[in-house]
């Protein structure tokens, strides 16, 4: 049977999970420089035009050479840093860090509507427990009468 691909609803079997707790297991050095430099090929905009974004953004200066170091496996001394991550997503309008950092732990990012259709459901859980709990005492107390 070939299953029919819903885009409006999550795949339940498709839940990413959290590397095991090893040691070395969370370390991304890697795949950060790796979804940077993606970001950034994916991106209509040049290096320059990003990093005068995020400087905009960040009230400060970050070149575009701030950009190459971080985006090279090979200057292991030049970290991205996590307080850049926002105005890096938002001058390429995207959640590509968000996504790399949810991976890792076993979550997902949902976005917009995404996010209240997800809160909905929950809404939905909810009331159906309250409404099993609501049963449960109701039927106590008629047993009690």
């Amino acid at each position: 049977m070939r299953r029919r691909h819903d885009l409006f609803t999550l795949d339940l079997f498709d839940i990413p999970r959290p590397p095991a707790a090893t040691e070395g297991a969370l370390n991304c050095a890697v795949e950060i420089c790796h979804t940077l430099s993606e970001a950034l090929k994916a991106s209509p905009q040049t290096r320059y035009q990003v990093a005068a974004r995020m400087s905009e953004l960040v009230g400060h200066e970050i070149s575009k050479y701030s950009l190459d170091s971080w985006t090279a496996e090979s200057r292991e001394g030049h970290r991205f840093p996590l307080e850049y991550a926002p105005a890096f997503e938002a001058a390429l309008e995207s959640y590509c860090l968000q996504e790399l950092l949810a991976r890792k732990r076993g979550c997902r990012v949902l976005k917009g509507e995404e996010a209240l259709l997800a809160e909905l459901g929950s809404i939905g859980q909810m009331k159906a427990e309250l409404a099993r709990q609501e049963k449960a005492i109701k039927d106590y107390l008629k047993e009690k009468r």
